[in-house]
């Protein structure tokens, strides 16, 4: 949570609450709409840091929850968290051999802004192809899968390599999300399964 962004009513919300921050309520709304997570749903968390998903998803399942950031994330009862780079065959071992079975795999994740909008783009996307790859590496079929990017001339490729690989696609703009802002979050549904695992091509 940016002061540059003041504290709004979410942030003040998930103060009271004791969430660690307003992208708390993004996942609650999403939940509440689809249904991403069952309640026995073993979940990953990409760029989980600060860790207010994991707080989300803890209450949502009672399956296994794993979250995993470039920065250090503060333990978060009834989850696994560890310090990595999803995109490294390390860190996907790790989650590997931790978890049978992903159900769904989430990503709230985004670049430090550089004001270039885009270049900051292009960035956002790269992170959503990565962890759309990863997703298609661990899911079982049937699994979810959700991600955070943001809409502009690069949205498309990402939203239409998504559908290839799910057969249920939703675009959804949270009511959470700040005024301006180009962030939506890809909500995909019944993975077709894993055919490019080998490769872990897109």
């Amino acid at each position: 949570m940016g002061s540059q962004w003041g504290h709004d009513r979410y942030y003040s919300r998930a103060m009271k609450e004791g969430y660690r921050s307003r992208a708390a309520f993004k996942l609650v709304e999403i939940q509440n709409r689809f249904s991403i997570i069952r309640s026995d749903d073993n979940v990953v968390d990409l760029g989980a840091a600060p860790g207010s998903w994991l707080q989300v998803i803890r209450d949502l399942t009672t399956g296994v929850v794993y979250g995993v950031d470039l920065n250090p994330i503060a333990p978060v009862d009834r989850t696994v968290t560890f310090t990595g780079d999803f995109t490294t065959p390390a860190v996907e071992e790790r989650i590997r051999s931790g978890l049978d079975i992903v159900n769904v795999v989430v990503c709230d994740a985004s670049p430090k802004l550089s004001g270039q909008k885009s270049y900051d783009q292009a960035r956002a996307i790269g992170i959503g192809e990565d962890a759309l790859a990863f997703a298609c590496r661990v899911l079982k079929p049937g699994g979810n899968f959700m991600v955070k990017s943001f809409q502009g001339e690069l949205f498309p490729e990402l939203l239409n390599a998504v559908r290839e690989r799910f057969y249920s696609v939703r675009v959804y703009r949270t009511k959470a999300s700040r005024k301006g802002s180009a962030e939506v979050y890809i909500i995909a549904k019944n993975f077709r399964g894993n055919e490019n695992a080998a490769t872990g091509s897109l």
